[in-house]
């Protein structure tokens, strides 16, 4: 195996590039993945913006396909050259956070075992994926193998946006018939449109202003589209519901504009549940928020981890029931990533998401 390998790293706001790093050293509870296939997710954009701070020279992506290429003595159950992923959270497992439920805030051995966001690692806290090989720490935890016959493009979004998206869906507590509007039809927010079809939701509407997302919209399980350029997106959802609002509202952008409209949608005892990463205070308006008298639920998720969360999700994709291969709307190999963040983070050419090919 060669001693270096090629990884896009953060080295200013503005800049990621592609630069040689050693590959990683693993330890007894880690192992080793070559990667194959990666992708760009919204939050390394704001990443390479500063918007999201990470130290200088850190490898980016949280979002890997890949095979296993060497294993730590203690990792028990897997094989050295099988196909595997690891979900963009990848928890220890053995934190008061995870055993209290709440794994996406793992804070690790030490103190009380909270962090806000501390089970994101990869391209965060340690190395990420967007390189040629790549360290799964508690690697027993977090590697689940794919299942034969599907591609890495097929099971590319279940790291990171499939379990996002559905996690949204899921923390609205979205019951069979309920009315379901979804704020932006990006990645995330098509796959929680996705998730509130698998939910059983009686009526979805999802809401953006980009005719290729609205059209993905309709194949992920939307009944009605709603383009915010032509319509008062509110007073139609409100019209749709004869006034009475909507069970749940997801927000799946990050802007205040987004989940103002999310709450202002919402009926009383209804459910805001906020996907999108915001970069300033938000501010919530008092009318929709009923003086604080509405019965209104506001919750956050960050997207669950651990190889049952992938393996679920990935059942899901082997089963026929969800087909995400269509959002993969752009390919480019890892030497020109910088080219596709180009792309990817000022939404050029329909994009979606893009493969980043290793191989």
């Amino acid at each position: 195996m060669p001693a270096m390998m090629k990884a896009a790293i953060f080295v200013e706001p503005g800049r990621i590039e592609i630069d040689d790093k050693p590959i990683p050293e693993i330890g007894p509870n880690d192992a080793l993945m070559r990667v194959t296939t990666t992708t760009i997710c919204g939050t390394d954009v704001h990443i390479l913006k500063g918007e999201y701070p990470v130290e200088r020279g850190l490898t980016i992506g949280h979002e890997p396909v890949g095979v296993i290429e060497k294993l730590g003595a203690n990792v028990k159950g897997y094989r050295e050259g099988q196909r595997v992923i690891a979900g963009a959270i990848c928890p220890s497992f053995t934190s008061y956070a995870c055993q209290d439920g709440c794994s996406a805030q793992d804070g690790g051995h030490h103190g009380h075992g909270y962090k806000p966001m501390g089970g994101w690692r990869f391209g965060n806290t340690i190395d990420g994926c967007q390189a040629e090989y790549l360290l799964v720490p508690d690697a027993e935890a977090n590697l689940s193998p794919v299942p034969d016959g599907l591609s890495d493009e097929q099971v590319l979004m279940c790291p990171d946006i499939m379990s996002t998206g559905f996690a949204g869906a899921e923390s609205a507590a979205i019951k069979i018939g309920d009315t379901v509007a979804v704020f932006a039809q990006g990645p995330i927010g098509l796959c929680a449109t996705a998730g509130a079809r698998l939910r059983g939701a009686g009526l979805i509407i999802a809401v953006d202003g980009v005719d290729e997302r609205l059209a993905m919209a309709k194949q992920m399980g939307a009944d009605v589209i709603l383009d915010f350029r032509k319509v008062d997106v509110v007073e139609e959802i409100l019209r749709l519901t004869g006034g009475r609002g909507v069970d749940a509202a997801i927000e799946a952008l990050g802007l205040q504009q987004t989940f103002a409209s999310a709450l202002r949608v919402l009926k009383p005892g209804g459910t805001l549940s906020s996907l999108g990463v915001y970069s300033e205070d938000l501010t919530i308006p008092l009318g929709a928020f009923c003086a604080g008298l509405g019965d209104h639920k506001i919750v956050t998720s960050l997207c669950p981890g651990g190889k049952e969360r992938m393996r679920r999700l990935m059942s899901i994709i082997a089963a026929g029931r969800l087909d995400l291969g269509p959002m993969v709307t752009h390919r480019y190999a890892l030497e020109n990533i910088v080219d596709a963040y180009e792309l990817f983070s000022h939404q050029r050419d329909g994009v979606l998401k893009v493969a980043i090919q290793t191989g």
